[in-house]
């Protein structure tokens, strides 16, 4: 018989907010926690290394909730560290359950079996991201057209890395038509914005937006956030309300209103 990886006393693996909201937008956090199951321990990985960048997006969750409240908008958050199984990664990643973070090895990632592997997909991936499709059904259901909002943040620099002097990035794959208004109207704030930084999409390193949103035709925007400015209640209010404001602009623009399916 396989042993449930989640106990009674784990917390559930996605959090949902205002679902009733009036907005239609859904907004997501891929990499809101830093919890790992009890059953996993720590992984191996110190608590001052499971909380900076390698655990979990610094501050993200926090500006996801706010967007949330600000927009009226449901919201779906992961609710388990990405130590223990990446939700923004698709099957074939490498590191969707990383045996090494940023330098930092991961005792408790090396050597997994199948049944291992498999258990972290099914009690923690999958019931995420059903959560967020059955989210989008719902607004669907209404009569809308919906825009996922999905909210990173990224270390001011890897271990090997050069320095990032953005202070948000819009990252997109094929579809454009929210990012490049948010990256004007960021830069008209007077802010460092990057245009796919520091990320870029690729097959094996993103699974949220190319599924929920690009598999359904549906207008989307991928935010990250440095998470220096994003450490406090304050500043987390500041870059919640500016990206409130904007995205209410974008949510009236008449391409956001509309399916568009982009192949390629």
């Amino acid at each position: 018989m396989t042993v449930p990886l989640l106990g009674p006393a784990d917390p559930p693996p996605f959090e949902t907010l205002n679902e009733q909201g009036a907005s239609r937008a859904l907004v997501v956090c891929d990499h809101a926690s830093c919890r790992i199951p009890a059953a996993l321990g720590t992984l191996g990985v110190s608590e001052v290394e499971r909380t900076e960048h390698i655990g979990w997006d610094l501050g993200a969750g926090n500006v996801a909730r706010r967007l949330s409240a600000l927009l009226d908008a449901p919201a779906v958050l992961a609710g388990y560290s990405r130590l223990v199984v990446d939700c923004n990664r698709p099957a074939a990643a490498p590191d969707r359950i990383p045996a090494v973070s940023d330098t930092v090895p991961v005792p408790g990632n090396t050597g997994l079996d199948r049944a291992s592997v498999n258990a972290r997909i099914a009690e923690i991936f999958t019931p995420y991201h059903d959560a967020i499709a059955a989210a989008l059904d719902r607004l669907t259901a209404s009569g809308v057209i919906p825009v996922l909002v999905a909210v990173h943040s990224f270390t001011p620099q890897l271990v090997n890395g050069a320095p990032r002097p953005w202070q948000i990035g819009i990252c997109w794959d094929k579809d454009r038509r929210m990012a490049d208004p948010l990256i004007e109207l960021l830069r008209a704030d007077g802010l460092a914005v990057g245009a796919n930084e520091p990320y870029d999409f690729g097959v094996l390193t993103d699974y949220t937006l190319p599924v929920h949103a690009e598999g359904r035709g549906l207008p989307s925007l991928l935010i990250e956030i440095r998470n220096s400015e994003i450490r406090s209640a304050d500043t987390v209010e500041t870059w919640a309300v500016r990206l409130a404001c904007h995205i209410r602009r974008l949510l009236e623009r008449p391409e956001s209103q509309r399916l568009e399916r982009l192949g390629g």
